[in-house]
């Protein structure tokens, strides 16, 4: 039976600020092999939930550069993982821009497709800010981006055994 737990927010923000802008070592660098941001998203998703879902293929987890699932380091395989997760691990619904909240994920494309994936570290006054990686930055206004499209993933939970 699966139990569920809070997303921890501030523990995935702490994270973003002391890694946006260095590389952890636990974690190999993508930023030269198609970009880092979306491992840099794990990696904050992961500080604030504790939880993997070392399901194979499928599912979301990360133990090497060699030995991870594409949802730890591919745009669109982590959202199809977080909202259409229902077993072990964080999961979440696409929501609107108004209701992004500090340690959720937007996720910016173009016609064809989705390709960024920041997080969010600050909501003020409808102006959100974000940290990622490839091209590293912590609290970047994400209207200082180019981009056509974005959507938002909304961490609701986490769930363990």
């Amino acid at each position: 039976m699966l139990k569920e737990t809070g997303y921890h927010r501030n523990d995935a923000l702490l994270y973003a600020k002391k890694w946006a802008l260095d590389r952890n070592p636990r974690y190999l660098d993508f930023e030269n092999m198609g970009g880092d941001c979306t491992n840099f998203a794990s990696q904050c998703i992961y500080a604030g939930s504790g939880v993997m879902n070392y399901t194979p293929v499928k599912g979301w987890y990360y133990n090497s550069g060699r030995d991870r699932t594409p949802s730890w380091t591919g745009v669109e395989f982590l959202y199809n993982f977080l909202v259409g997760n229902q077993s072990v691990g964080p999961y979440a619904v696409e929501a609107e821009e108004d209701e992004a909240e500090p340690g959720d994920i937007v996720q910016l494309g173009d016609g064809s497709g989705f390709y960024h994936s920041p997080v969010i570290v600050h909501v003020s006054r409808g102006h959100i800010y974000v940290a990622a990686h490839t091209y590293d930055v912590y609290m970047r206004p994400l209207d200082s981006y180019i981009y056509e499209k974005a959507r938002f993933i909304h961490i609701k939970g986490v769930r363990s055994w």
